[in-house]
């Protein structure tokens, strides 16, 4: 099964920055998500992010130490679960290429530009998942923090 793919290429913000901005989108449109952390650090510490990003804003979510993980519109993880039936797909923590997309119909695949670790990786994945068939986009932070779409 394919599904769509867009890498987001971090330049200007940092993923705590334009990680919750990205989460608003996906609740306004009813999409239920995973974030797929790359290691239980970055787990918790987006857990921590998502609770304190802005005053009025509430992003409901949890991850395995919280109750009731299918209820969670948004669930935090390490690993290749989907408790909550969630459709989007966000990978944060690099890695290697997603085998197995599962329910997702939708990924998103967001690196740190200012690493070249990182960057390498994207790179990789990409491959990966153009030699898979999967539909790909690819956006680029600007110099005012919005997205270009560059491929």
């Amino acid at each position: 099964m394919t599904i769509d793919i867009s890498f987001y290429h971090l330049q200007r913000q940092t993923l705590s920055h334009v990680l919750p901005k990205l989460l608003e989108k996906a609740l306004g449109a009813g999409l239920k998500t995973i974030i797929r952390a790359g290691d239980h650090e970055q787990l918790q510490h987006i857990d921590e992010e998502l609770w304190r990003f802005t005053p009025d804003s509430f992003l409901p979510h949890g991850h395995a130490k919280t109750p009731y993980p299918e209820r969670q519109q948004i669930y935090i993880t390490t690993t290749d679960e989907n408790p909550n039936n969630a459709t989007l797909l966000m990978i944060t923590g690099g890695g290697e290429a997603v085998n197995n997309f599962g329910d997702f119909t939708r990924c998103f695949d967001i690196f740190d530009g200012n690493s070249p670790d990182m960057v390498a990786a994207a790179r990789a994945r990409w491959s990966t998942y153009k030699n898979a068939g999967h539909k790909l986009t690819y956006w680029q932070q600007n110099e005012r923090g919005g997205w270009d779409k560059k491929g």
